[in-house]
């Protein structure tokens, strides 16, 4: 019986450009515990062209849980940013709302 990620995996060898595939594995990745492997798959996304935008609220997310703040408010400025490119008002709003709730936290 494979995995959910060798799943994902085997399906990515099929589509490797497919975004929804890959931050799907990002985020297994990240329920593995493997953080760092998520968070690189996440900055690939946010690389793309146009940047994949629930990768930068989920990267920031990612970054609060590990109390790395400072890190977690870039992503968060960044896809504000992107959203915003890409007419996406829901996801802009939902980082707005994070980014709002860190507030001065470890600044």
């Amino acid at each position: 019986m494979s995995t959910r990620r060798e799943k994902l995996e085997a399906m990515l060898s099929d589509a490797p450009r497919d975004a929804f595939l890959r931050y799907a594995l990002a985020l297994e990745l990240e329920k593995e515990g493997d953080h760092a492997g998520s968070l690189t798959r996440l900055a690939e996304l946010q690389r793309d062209d146009p940047p994949y935008v629930p990768a930068f609220f989920m990267t920031a997310q990612q970054l609060v849980a590990q109390d790395r703040i400072a890190e977690a408010r870039t992503a968060l400025r960044d896809g504000i940013d992107q959203a915003r490119q890409q007419s996406n008002a829901h996801a802009a709003g939902e980082m707005s709302e994070l980014l709002a709730q860190l507030g001065s936290h470890a600044e």
